[in-house]
């Protein structure tokens, strides 16, 4: 471990452990981390296909059928599926699980899809952008496992309200679920310090939480392999992979916490 490196650890911990409500905030660098690709960027795959239209939730509710009968022909979502299917949590996935369990950390907010966090052990996970492993009735936001849902007719419909059901991933043009939303803005709310893990601070809503932490006088830290928009609002900075930074800085909260 370099010095910088310990120092900011140290801080990063202070914080963590004075904090009354502890939230993180995670981004695709977290999963990259696991073998799954990000979308944009170097080998993303929006990089290698090209992007999905912006209008693909206005697509979709024009077409629900024809959006099921062509769900996995786009090639991105081909390679996406099996990324996720082979990956596995890394150690980031579950310095985060125990610090849930320690009673520290109160809710992870994940713009991924890949339901890394629940393998990994964490319960309070509001997952913004969806997860592949699920469908969404767009009428009452049920959810279902993909993999138990029979689907007898296109588009398929909701057992529960009979609205139309859709993949829970979250398209283009596609509002955020009202209750994961507020659930993630009640989360923010509360929050007095914040971790930003893998995540570059861009996308929107996400990217607004860190400033509502800020804006209230929370503390920002920051666990990312490159500089972001996010930087210098964070009072720490661990500069490295979160599978990394993040069991460092547990071990360091345990041991403030036997003094």
């Amino acid at each position: 471990m370099t010095a910088d490196l310990r120092e900011e650890i140290e801080k990063a911990a202070t914080l963590v452990v004075k904090a009354k409500h502890l939230v993180a905030v995670v981004g695709a660098g977290m999963s990259v981390e696991s073998g799954i690709p990000p979308f944009r960027g170097p080998g993303g795959l929006w990089t290698k296909y090209g992007e999905p239209p912006m209008d693909g939730y206005q697509r979709f509710l024009a077409d629900p059928k024809g959006w099921w009968e062509t769900y996995q022909q786009a090639t991105y979502r081909r390679e996406l599926d099996a990324a996720i299917r082979e990956a596995k949590p890394n150690p980031g996935h579950y310095a985060l699980a125990e610090l849930e369990a320690m009673g520290i950390l109160k809710h992870i907010i994940t713009q991924n899809v890949d339901n890394l966090h629940q393998i990994a052990g964490s319960q309070k996970v509001a997952e913004i952008h969806g997860n592949r492993y699920k469908l969404r009735c767009i009428g009452c936001n049920a959810r279902f496992e993909r993999e138990k849902f029979q689907i007898t007719e296109l588009p398929p419909h909701c057992p529960k309200c009979e609205g139309i059901v859709k993949g829970d991933g979250v398209m283009f043009g596609e509002p955020i679920p009202a209750d994961t939303l507020e659930t993630c803005e009640a989360e923010a709310y509360a929050c007095d310090c914040m971790m930003l893990i893998g995540t570059s601070g861009t996308v929107y809503p996400a990217a607004s939480f860190p400033q509502m932490v800020e804006r209230r006088g929370g503390s920002l830290i920051e666990v990312n392999l490159y500089e972001t928009s996010l930087t210098h609002m964070c009072v720490a900075v661990l500069r490295g992979p979160s599978g990394e930074s993040l069991p460092l800085l547990v071990e360091r909260v345990k041991a403030f916490l036997r003094y």
